[in-house]
């Protein structure tokens, strides 16, 4: 039991050794030509789209459930007046986020992980590598970049598709103007509701990216690994989502 333990936590501390390598070569890639500027936009539309829809329709619900479920609670105290103020410090600082980018995990770091591995397993990326293209360059360094900078993009497009679930929802049961819902959000959010939270997503882009990169990178033989790259890559990058997050939260937490 004990032999397998630390063979277990020997192959963990491998595998973050192997991704901290993988990261490093992805940082001196990326400034080195050629870049690959077509190639990039092509995967930063490519993985906008494919998540856009899921996003949007996860937006719109958190917002409408969140505004349902404060309702009832606030009007308690006679504070229904304060449903947006709540509704968008709590969307703005971790639920939109958060759900936003495990959404992204999902789709983005499954499709990586699944396509870079079919690619490995059929052989194409030692095909480029005979053809003097360099496979990382273009396949890894194209894909990291892209998500790194789609999935804030997406978190502030769920955002604001809550904050109009939201008010879809406060008007179900009340009556308050389109003028007044926005005034009250607006007045509420400061610099730090916004701006840290922002910046946090580009580092959950970030894993996304690196995560299912390296896990269809360097997928094994057999067809079978390309699922298990897949599904690896989801768990991984959602554990990371999560963890990014905890830190964000307190390294926020001591300059606030």
């Amino acid at each position: 039991m004990n032999q397998n333990i630390k063979k277990r936590f020997k192959d963990f501390l491998i595998g973050v050794t192997d991704i901290i390598a993988f990261a490093g070569k992805y940082f001196r890639d990326v400034f080195k030509r050629p870049f690959e500027i077509n190639e990039t936009l092509k995967q930063f539309y490519y993985l906008g789209n494919n998540s856009l829809p899921l996003v949007s329709v996860t937006g719109l619900i958190i917002g409408l459930t969140l505004a349902l479920q404060l309702k009832p609670t606030m009007a308690k105290f006679g504070a229904e007046s304060l449903i947006p103020s709540t509704l968008a410090i709590a969307v703005f600082r971790e639920i939109g986020p958060v759900i936003t980018a495990l959404i992204c995990a999902g789709k983005m770091g499954s499709g990586i992980g699944a396509e870079l591995g079919s690619m490995k397993v059929t052989e194409q990326i030692a095909a480029m590598e005979v053809s003097s293209i360099n496979p990382f360059k273009y396949l890894v360094v194209t894909r990291i970049t892209a998500a790194t900078l789609m999935v804030p993009i997406l978190v502030v497009y769920a955002n604001t598709l809550s904050l109009v679930g939201g008010y879809i929802a406060t008007n179900l049961t009340g009556d308050m103007s389109v003028q007044l819902y926005w005034a009250k959000i607006f007045g509420s959010l400061s610099f730090e509701d916004i701006v840290p939270s922002t910046i946090k997503t580009f580092s959950f882009g970030f894993v996304i990216g690196l995560i299912g990169c390296f896990k269809g990178y360097n997928c094994s033989r057999g067809t079978e690994s390309v699922g298990k790259a897949a599904n690896s890559s989801v768990v991984a990058a959602s554990f990371m989502v999560i963890f990014l997050d905890l830190l964000a939260v307190q390294i926020t937490s001591l300059f606030s």
